[in-house]
């Protein structure tokens, strides 16, 4: 048995002592300890929170083990490549990260997005114009009639702007993936009837152009299909002169909700039509390496009669498809097991996470923390997806800022809580646990494995990525009341480890 020596760069976080939203600074730990470099690096989250994203390691056993709870994994069966693992930065979190004094500020989006200083972060989602988590009012890039007048919002250049360039500077490896939350209001028409809350007139084409001057609620103009293809165009070309490659785009937020602060109604069929103006728009202006996502919604679709299997829908129709790269989804309501027949019916298209958000209405630590990596990491990821997304990375201890207008999440928590007082007492929540676990060990361009052998309890999760790298990473998540053994097996070495009782483990090994 050779034994090979493990070459990942070490992360150094600290395991506070938190309360329920765990009180303490954004990082840190023991940076003049001298480490012993051993072939596996581990890090375990307890839901009781008494281990918070503590890392330890230990080397490989010399021979392999004969024993009932042997996992054999198979580097020559390959999923699709990960993208990645990351929370949004809206113009709200931006501002929460301007208002800290600099250092503090990169020494916590160093933990964020560092490969070789943190956990890594590689994919954000950022709102194409404002979302609910503006700071005063809504707006896009373009609010007089007329691309003449498109230009960059000074609340996105203030806030949004600086927050990326330096993030790019940690890792310039990031993708971001953008939504709209509303097109601007002159490219806006009623709802059929005149009723933008009235569900049953979302599957009615529209046929009669009434302006609507509103940024909730309401359709895109079918006159304006094409200009709002080049409303994009010039949104991803202005942020890629900025030095912001965008990865993917969706072509609304939320298209079966018209009661957020900013919405447009897009139903599948007026989806359907719209790829087929922007697909071309972006090839033409040499964006075509840009994904283009549907849906961007909920796995029940927002309960919206005749707007099931939303992509599938459009996926049907052979121009749509060809301009479609895959679709987004959140989980405000309905199950991951959504994904299923999406996945089945249609493999060869992606499939991303890309919300979900924490709060008043849902917060313990302990269920957030494991629901949450069950349903929306490991329950995407082997559902073919190809990377997740959470909402908002840094709220304040207000739940904001947020817009003031009706429809916006007044109750949410972010990533991170900072304290409005310092702006400089970060407090970590369960999703900041949840991206740092998964970013930590699956590394861009990994690929999920199949695994044989033990058949681990119901209660026991445990998904296995071969890195770009030949690292494998391991993510494991035991809900049982008492430790689960697992041992990894190879022809060379064996891996064993004691998963804590209700715990998050994240492992990663040099192959």
């Amino acid at each position: 048995m050779r034994i090979k020596v493990f070459l990942l760069m070490m992360f150094c976080f600290c395991a506070c002592n938190c309360t329920e939203k765990n009180e303490g600074t954004s990082g840190g730990g023991n940076s003049d300890k001298v480490e012993t470099v051993k072939d596996v690096t581990a890090y375990v989250t307890t839901s009781d929170m008494k281990t918070l994203f503590k890392k330890s390691s230990f080397s490989f056993t010399d021979t392999n083990v004969l024993d009932s709870y042997n996992v054999r994994y198979d580097k020559s069966s390959l999923g699709k490549e990960i993208d990645g693992f990351g929370l949004a930065v809206t113009t709200a979190v931006g501002y929460n990260l301007m208002m800290m004094d600099p250092a503090d500020r990169t020494k916590f989006l160093t933990e964020m997005f560092s490969k070789t200083e943190g956990v890594g972060s590689s994919l954000i989602r950022v709102a194409i114009g404002a979302s609910d988590f503006c700071l005063k009012e809504e707006y896009t890039w373009c609010d007089k009639p007329g691309l003449e007048n498109f230009a960059v919002h000074a609340e996105d250049r203030d806030f949004l702007f600086p927050i990326l360039k330096e993030i790019y500077a940690i890792n310039p490896d990031v993708k971001i993936i953008a939504s709209p939350w509303s097109c601007p209001k002159w490219m806006k028409c009623q709802m059929p009837g005149g009723n933008s809350w009235d569900a049953s007139k979302f599957n009615v084409a529209v046929t009669e152009e009434k302006d609507l001057d509103s940024w909730t609620g309401g359709r895109l103009k079918p006159s304006c299909y094409q200009v709002y293809a080049d409303y994009f165009v010039k949104w991803v070309q202005t942020m890629e002169n900025e030095g912001f490659d965008i990865f993917a785009l969706t072509m609304q937020n939320e298209p079966l909700n018209p009661g957020n602060s900013m919405s447009l109604v897009m139903p599948w069929q007026d989806q359907k039509e719209f790829v087929k103006v922007l697909g071309p728009a972006m090839e033409k202006a040499g964006l075509g390496d840009v994904k283009l996502l549907l849906f961007d919604h909920n796995f029940n679709y927002d309960d919206k009669s005749g707007q099931d299997n939303y992509p599938l829908n459009i996926y049907a129709d052979p121009e749509a498809y060809k301009w479609a790269d895959g679709s987004a989804w959140h989980s405000y309501g309905g199950s991951v097991t959504e994904l299923d027949e999406i996945y089945a019916t249609y493999p060869e298209k992606s499939i991303y996470f890309t919300e979900a958000s924490i709060g008043e209405w849902n917060y313990k630590f302990s269920n957030c923390l494991m629901d949450d990596f069950s349903s929306l990491f490991l329950g995407t990821l082997k559902r073919g997806g190809s990377g997740v997304t959470l909402w908002n990375m840094m709220l304040d201890d207000k739940n904001g800022p947020y817009s003031p207008q009706d429809g916006s999440c007044k109750t949410c928590y972010g990533g991170v809580t900072i304290k409005s007082s310092d702006y400089k007492t970060i407090s970590k929540n369960s999703h900041w646990y949840d991206v740092a676990h998964a970013s930590a060990v699956v590394k861009p361009g990994a690929r999920r494995m199949e695994t044989s052998g033990f058949s681990f309890p119901e209660a026991f999760e445990c998904e296995m990525f071969l890195n770009p790298d030949n690292t494998v990473g391991v993510l494991m998540l035991n809900r049982l009341s008492s430790a689960q053994q697992v041992i990894f097996v190879n022809d060379e070495f064996t891996v064993k480890y004691n998963v804590p009782a209700g715990s998050l483990v994240s492992l990663i090994w040099q192959e």
